[in-house]
């Protein structure tokens, strides 16, 4: 089956939110198909999902450094997150 550009950038997105799992389910497609989007989208950014007939240009490095620090500063992001939730739950059970 052949999917559009705009069906893989959504599932993407959503497979970002909620994990690759429950997105490919959740969508009905193979778990591997939109891993394996997820592997070209990482590799070639934006250009990961042309059309037929269009070639694809690899990241130069510096650019896919900067996705690498993006990736890393909001996985620190959420990671930090959990921990302020898990300080207040700690902070409240302890005055109890």
């Amino acid at each position: 089956m052949t999917y559009d550009k705009e069906f893989k950038e959504e599932a993407l997105r959503l497979s970002d939110e909620i994990g690759l799992r429950k997105a490919a389910a959740q969508l009905g497609i193979p778990y591997y198909t939109l891993s394996n989007w997820r592997c070209k989208r990482n590799m070639y950014g934006e250009q990961a999902h042309v059309g037929s007939g269009h070639e694809r240009v690899p990241l130069d490095p510096q650019e896919q450094r900067i996705r690498e620090l993006e990736k890393e500063v909001a996985e620190l992001q959420r990671a930090n997150d959990i921990l302020k939730d898990a300080l207040g739950f700690f902070a409240v059970s302890r005055k109890k």
